[in-house]
């Protein structure tokens, strides 16, 4: 599998440079997210090495005409998938196989202060997860819904021009 290819990407408009790269080991059933850093935003790229996640992403920028939105999709080493989250997006999955291994390069590095967690099951959002997930960190657990997060804790959307 191709995980990052410059010329493919920049080709499909992502000019990215990478800080950090992240590994990640979770058994079934155990969810990860949705976490985001505000501010000292990071992109992501996610794929799987091993295994099958469900993974979500939620538009968490203040002014964003798609403020509160989700995508998901389902993936694996098989369907050889990877979905990118932007900056200023809430990022988590949800382990469907026995294990998984993700890995995500991330555009900024890891800044503890700008740690923020958004709740899986905010109704406001309204992820429809595959099933419901049986582990999760005490943070994942307790995390506010997106109309609880106080404007200073989320990013701000800013428009971007095309330039041609």
């Amino acid at each position: 599998m191709e995980a990052w290819n410059e010329e493919r990407y920049r080709a499909a408009g992502l000019s990215l440079n990478f800080a950090q790269n992240n590994v990640s080991y979770s058994r079934r059933g155990v969810l990860r997210g949705m976490h985001f850093q505000s501010p000292n935003a990071q992109g992501k790229l996610v794929c799987v090495l091993s295994g099958v996640v469900f993974d979500a992403v939620v538009d968490v920028r203040l002014g964003s005409p798609t403020w509160g939105q989700w995508y998901g999709c389902e993936i694996s080493v098989e369907n050889r998938r990877q979905i990118w989250v932007p900056e200023g997006f809430a990022h988590g999955f949800l382990v469907m196989s026995e294990d998984a291994v993700v890995h995500y390069s991330c555009t900024s590095p890891y800044h503890a202060g700008s740690d923020r967690t958004l709740a899986w099951d905010d109704p406001v959002v309204g992820i429809n997860w595959p099933r419901k997930p049986e582990a999760m960190s005490p943070k994942d657990a307790n995390a506010p819904g997106l109309r609880e997060l106080s404007s200073r804790e989320l990013p701000i959307f800013h428009e971007r021009r095309r330039t041609e």
